[in-house]
């Protein structure tokens, strides 16, 4: 299966955290990465999202019906996602999770690594995207990096 970490674009300030819109180089960013992941992904993708409007919004950039899952919301633990990740192993060729830092980067840790170390993560910029293959053996995965692409490596 392959599983995408795609971080929200860039939003504005808000006392409301979860009700932060992009701003205009947010949505250009997000335009950017969508059509990138449109030319390369598989027919067969689901998409996954946070409950804050700027991850929906992102999301909402690939013209797809979203998920939205709360899992996936900024304070997750990314242990919680492994579990999610497990429950996803036949449900579609692709899955695109939008989301944040810090999850995504301590997930992205988390798969390559295969253990959970909290205080190792990666720096995931704003609408940035982590194209994993994985696979499952026995109840665990194993992860192989495909693509790291950020809005600025598609001008």
């Amino acid at each position: 299966m392959d599983l995408i970490l795609w971080r929200h674009a860039e939003a504005e300030d808000s006392r409301n955290d979860m009700a932060r819109r992009l701003t205009i180089k947010g949505q250009q960013q997000a335009k950017s990465s969508a059509q990138w992941l449109h030319q390369h992904l598989p027919d067969n993708f689901q998409v996954f999202c946070s409950e804050a409007v700027r991850a929906q919004q992102t999301a909402e950039f690939l013209k797809q019906p979203l998920t939205i899952n709360k899992l996936l919301n900024p304070n997750s633990h990314p242990l919680n996602l492994a579990t999610f990740l497990q429950q996803q192993n036949a449900a579609s060729s692709a899955q695109i999770w939008v989301g944040h830092q810090p999850w995504i980067g301590q997930f992205c840790a988390y798969l390559l690594n295969g253990i959970w170390l909290p205080q190792q993560f990666w720096s995931v910029k704003k609408s940035a995207f982590w194209w994993f293959d994985i696979r499952f053996y026995q109840q665990r995965h194993q992860a192989r990096l495909k693509v790291v692409l950020s809005p600025a490596a598609l001008k």
